[in-house]
């Protein structure tokens, strides 16, 4: 019998987040394999829990994620956290996991706090689509194209970011994405929790007066659709077959591409077309 490995979510500030499940599963599994061992011995010191701990980290996930999965075939449970929230999104955890289940080895996530959706439930922003995609490169050419790969998206779109970047970041958002609605959340569920909400240039004005401490995310509102006048199917299928002189078959495949429309109705339009150029 294999044991199980359990994806267990840390609170990412305040410690009352701790969920009543994962401090029962904390205290009963064999080994714990932490981001950083000694952030996470604090959080179990508080939870008087005394567990044998592992490093898990980007850097040396190759190594332990196999000295994981050897406890897990000898029948150990173990449990996988992360500094703060909930492991594999933005944090170690994927490949451990994807490991896990190629083998067949038990995989069960114990929900918690996730600075996403906590960012995202108090931004005042559209929460019934969105799009989490974690942080953005560092570098300015690399980020603004990542930016504008986000710019048709139909919901809001999240994003982490380290403070120092902040300014920079919203600057390219402007740029690239326009004068959007934007939340900035940073420090949350802790002390210090601050929202800003407004558009770019105004949540901007406001992180430039004072120094951006502490965990951010950024939340910005999806843009308004475009409205493109989209050529009639009527007039693309006689462009099609008296300019470019298609056959009737090909006219309607060529002219559903450009439309959108099913080659059906494309192909009963053309027969239309092309039968009343014949009488």
């Amino acid at each position: 019998m294999t044991g199980t490995l359990y994806i267990v979510a840390t609170p990412i500030g305040n410690l009352e987040d701790i969920t009543f499940r994962a401090v029962r599963i904390l205290g009963q599994v064999d080994l714990i394999a932490a981001e950083d061992t000694r952030h996470s011995l604090k959080l179990l010191n508080h939870l008087n829990i005394s567990k044998p701990l592992t490093s898990y980290f980007d850097h040396n996930q190759q190594f332990k994620g196999e000295r994981v999965l050897h406890a897990l075939r000898q029948g150990k449970s173990v449990a996988l956290i992360s500094d703060a929230g909930t492991p594999c999104v933005s944090d170690p955890g994927y490949q451990l996991v994807r490991d896990a289940v190629a083998e067949g080895i038990p995989v069960i996530p114990i929900p918690g706090a996730c600075a996403a959706v906590t960012a995202l439930a108090g931004s005042g922003l559209p929460s019934d689509c969105f799009t989490f995609a974690g942080f953005p490169p560092s570098r300015q050419g690399k980020r603004r194209t990542f930016l504008a790969g986000m710019a048709g998206l139909p919901g809001t779109l999240v994003l982490y970011e380290a403070p120092h970047r902040l300014e920079a970041t919203l600057d390219d958002i402007r740029q690239v994405l326009g004068e959007r609605q934007v939340a900035v959340g940073r420090e949350l569920t802790k002390i210090y929790e601050e929202f800003v909400r407004g558009t770019v240039s105004e949540v901007m004005a406001v992180v430039a007066q004072g120094k951006v401490r502490g965990e951010v995310v950024i939340l910005v509102a999806p843009g308004e659709p475009v409205q493109q006048e989209d050529e009639p199917l009527s007039e693309v299928l006689r462009r099609l077959l008296d300019d470019e002189q298609l056959s009737v078959k090909d006219a309607a495949r060529k002219a559903a591409e450009i439309t959108g429309s099913s080659r059906n109705d494309a192909y009963a339009k053309a027969l239309q077309l092309r039968n009343g150029a014949d009488m």
